[in-house]
């Protein structure tokens, strides 16, 4: 499960371990009855003053957080961590008291769990009470619950998965969702437009629907035209956009599109194809795939056979071959 991976998340981040937490490498400073200073936590105290009076055995917030931003040190964290887990252990430096057992939960606003062999996204997440950001590419998700998701999120990546219906995110899913990732999956339309209404994603700016299954291209612009706010759509990946007309047709219909597939959409592009929506009839419900074989290995040279038997009263022996492409 996703709360399953996000506690051995933060095990592998060792927010209580040294440098970070609370130990004897810091202990007086965060003593708020002894110290003389007060200061809530300590943290009001004066630095300079701290320093002159370190305990033995202590360290100053300075050295703590030199170890782990040097890339040199064995407490840096390895490359490709997101910036949430350096926040999280900058945070487990200078204030371990705001991130220790639940207290985590409050303060996480970006999730990023890729690659994990999650399979579920369970309720354990409705903690994570000021997430904004979850990112869960790459994982073994075929069905999400919105119920078990925080309303307050505002991207929702799950790229590269298996999921193949929306019914169950679309229950009740984040009203302030302004992203949503669902490239290379396994959707199929048209039984799945219907969940891409401004019903269900009031606030959508982006969508990305690449690399799925979707095929009608006319039903599923009549139901991504009820979202105002989108700006951002991407489709290429999917059979409809072998469409020759693929490209125009949807510049012109989602007017207020201002990235298509990746590519900005020019004025000139607006202008070349305006009034393409009007025209339906263009669009057709097939493509058309050329393929050319250049070269066969290990079957006889028909042209070599035929040079041998010139003149011969010999019957002429003739070879067919049966080629399949699959699709």
């Amino acid at each position: 499960s996703v709360s399953a991976a996000f506690r051995e998340h933060l095990r592998h981040l060792g927010l209580q371990d040294f440098p970070c937490g609370l130990g004897s490498w810091n202990k007086s400073r965060f003593n708020a009855c002894t110290s003389p200073r007060g200061g809530w936590l300590g943290l009001g105290a004066d630095p300079v003053g701290q320093e002159e009076a370190l305990p033995l055995g202590e360290e100053t917030p300075e050295a703590l957080m030199e170890l782990l931003s040097d890339r040199h040190s064995p407490w840096a964290l390895p490359a490709g961590c997101s910036p949430q887990d350096h926040h999280l252990r900058e945070m487990a430096v200078l204030a371990p008291e705001l991130i220790r057992g639940s207290n985590v939960f409050q303060v996480l606003r970006s999730l990023r769990i890729v690659g994990k062999g999650v399979e579920e996204v369970d309720k354990g997440l409705l903690q994570l009470q000021q997430l904004e950001e979850l990112i869960l590419s790459a994982n073994q998700i075929s069905r999400i619950t919105s119920a078990n998701l925080p309303q307050t999120l505002k991207v929702l990546e799950l790229c590269c998965n298996a999921v193949a219906d929306l019914q169950d995110l679309c229950a009740q899913p984040p009203p302030e969702l302004q992203h949503l990732g669902l490239g290379y999956n396994r959707l199929c339309g048209p039984s799945q437009d219907k969940y891409l209404t401004a019903d269900f994603w009031p606030n959508l700016i982006s969508l990305d629907l690449s690399f799925n299954n979707f095929t009608d291209l006319l039903g599923l612009v009549s139901q991504l035209s009820s979202l105002q706010k989108l700006r951002i759509l991407v489709l290429q990946g999917n059979p409809l956009a072998l469409i020759p007309t693929y490209r125009g047709f949807l510049v012109d219909s989602l007017p207020k599109l201002s990235v298509l597939d990746d590519i900005h959409i020019r004025p000139d592009e607006k202008h070349r194809f305006h009034g393409l929506a009007r025209q339906p009839e263009l669009i057709r419900s097939e493509a058309r795939v050329v393929v050319s074989v250049g070269e066969i290995k290990g079957v006889p040279d028909p042209s070599t056979l035929q040079q041998l038997e010139l003149g011969s009263e010999a019957p002429v022996i003739t070879y067919s071959y049966c080629v399949t492409y699959e699709f």
